[in-house]
């Protein structure tokens, strides 16, 4: 009984942060935004299979893990196509000028194309095929938000409805339904802290996205009418940061915090007057970062000092031997498996035998080896390229939006360091290509400078 009137009590909440928000809906974006938001929500949290099961009783498979990586779910396929088709639909009633969109982008749209092609190589080409449409499905959800009148509103309302339903909710099921909230990992058996989310990382990362977020709202957000919208009310904030914090220290996910805290002084740097003044002398201050880095590394190995401090062993648990062992798996260094093949078959049965993994690398560049090669690695690290090179020309336009999208490549790219997030579906994938896409909607047009002011003050 007593399970059930906390229940209670952490609905009224959601209710309330949704009803103290209110104010927002007076932003000018389309319904079409629940699409990216139901997309994203099910990114972040457990599969839409998943709930389904635990509700009804059907749709999530059971089965051995390598036919279930095969054959899929009927459910989640049949789920992502409608909100696919969907998103098609908005899209064409919106009339992209979609050579536009390829010539502003075009080593993303060459990633895909390259990756159609290597079903030819692939050993599963049906297999990754189904992987290819549901990633290039992901740049369809995301832009539905970039062709928004309106859209780091749009983006942010988004954010913050997930927020407001995956943070409570994660903290309820790990005190009250740990069947749900707590786990077991696979292959040691330790307890793993994963409320809303499947795994501790997916938890993590979904306070990673809140913390970078919410941080940007509170510094960048003000009573002018600038890419940032309007300020949230106080108790938003008084309720949930105090819940990142926890929910960040339960997961325990190192990769998360560092991130986070990068994020964080990330921010804080770029709301000094000298950078909104300048604001390329932000990407000065990261270049010579990086060489300082660099310098440091080989100086006093700086990298290892810094897992250590996460509380992490040197060799990432167990993850450097691991990375060793994929690599000596390579066949062809030039093209990989193909897209998205290299956890299938024997591959699978292999690492997952000797290391307990059975779908990623946890290194997003390793990953984007084993499937697509170093050619894929070359269309990987010229998003990142191209994407920071968006921003700084973004930084004159909309310094607040710049730096929000800036934060997202940077976490991102170093998130991947330790996981592998450049998948199709995943919500740090869905953020990414927010921030690395170019779509001019409105500003095209007439594109106007936004005055920032209040930023100069002290």
């Amino acid at each position: 009984m007593y399970r059930l009137h906390v229940t209670f009590l952490c609905i009224l909440l959601i209710i309330c942060l949704f009803w103290i928000d209110r104010k927002n809906k007076n932003i000018d974006v389309s319904p079409a935004i629940w699409i990216p938001f139901v997309w994203l929500f099910f990114a972040s949290a457990r599969p839409f299979s998943f709930w389904l099961h635990y509700f009804f009783g059907i749709g999530y498979y059971a089965g051995s893990i390598e036919n279930a990586k095969i054959e899929g779910n009927p459910y989640e396929r049949i789920y992502l196509i409608i909100l696919i088709l969907s998103g098609i639909i908005v899209l064409i009633r919106r009339k992209l000028d979609w050579g536009k969109l390829f010539n502003q982008n075009t080593l993303i749209w060459m990633y895909f194309i390259f990756g159609a092609l290597s079903f030819l190589w692939s050993d599963y080409p049906f297999v990754s095929f189904k992987r290819w449409v549901k990633s290039l499905g992901t740049v369809i959800i995301v832009l539905i938000i970039i062709t928004e009148s309106k859209p780091y509103e749009a983006i942010g309302i988004i954010l913050r409805r997930i927020s407001f339903i995956c943070l409570p909710l994660s903290i309820l099921f790990i005190w009250y339904y740990p069947k749900l909230g707590i786990s077991y990992h696979s292959f040691s058996g330790g307890k793993m802290y994963t409320g809303i989310a499947e795994h501790k990382n997916s938890l993590g990362s979904i306070c990673l996205v809140s913390c970078v977020y919410f941080t940007w709202k509170l510094l960048f957000s003000n009573q002018n009418k600038d890419g940032t919208g309007p300020p949230l009310h106080s108790f938003i904030y008084i309720v949930i940061l105090p819940m990142i914090v926890w929910l960040l220290y339960m997961a325990n996910s190192a990769t998360s915090l560092a991130c986070s805290i990068a994020a964080i002084c990330l921010l804080l740097v770029s709301r000094l007057s000298k950078f909104v003044q300048n604001p390329r002398k932000i990407l000065i201050l990261g270049i010579l970062g990086i060489i300082a880095f660099g310098l440091m590394q080989w100086a006093f190995d700086v990298k290892n000092i810094i897992i250590t401090m996460l509380g992490r062993r040197t060799d990432l648990t167990t993850r450097v031997p691991m990375w060793k062992d994929m690599l000596s798996m390579v066949k062809n260094p030039l093209l990989g498996f193909g897209y998205e093949s290299f956890w299938l078959g024997e591959r699978l049965e292999q690492i997952n035998a000797r290391w307990g993994i059975d779908s990623q690398a946890h290194n997003g560049y390793l990953q984007m080896y084993l499937d697509l090669g170093y050619t894929g690695l070359f269309f990987l690290i010229g998003w990142i390229i191209s994407g920071l090179k968006k921003v700084a020309r973004h930084l004159a336009v909309d310094y607040p939006a710049a730096i929000f999208r800036c934060c997202f490549i940077v976490i991102v790219a170093l998130y991947n360091y330790t996981e592998a997030t450049f998948l199709g579906g995943s919500a740090l994938l869905f953020l990414f290509l927010f921030a690395a896409i170019d779509y001019n909607y409105e500003m095209n047009k007439n594109i106007q400078t936004i005055q920032t002011p209040w930023l100069y003050s002290k």
